[in-house]
């Protein structure tokens, strides 16, 4: 499913995520309780191949819109 679109996330975006600290991401790996922009993860077609992967992260502010970002819809059991 990767490189389909970006998809939303709910976590917030945090400047840590691309510079690839480790440690911050071992200790709160769900990013900070608020912000600006959330989470898109896994590349887009849009974009070069080795961006589509679930590592791959951005942050975007959840009231723009772009072609390349959507969401995945999961559902619960039966």
């Amino acid at each position: 499913m990767h490189g389909n679109v970006w998809e939303w996330c709910a976590d917030w975006y945090a400047e840590w995520y691309l510079t690839g600290d480790a440690k911050a991401i071992a200790e709160n790996p769900i990013g900070p309780r608020a912000g600006d922009r959330r989470v898109l993860r896994g590349g887009s077609w849009n974009d070069k191949a080795e961006m589509a992967r679930s590592a791959s992260r951005a942050g975007y502010r959840p009231r723009n819109r772009y072609f390349s970002n959507g969401f995945r819809i999961a559902r619960n059991g039966g």
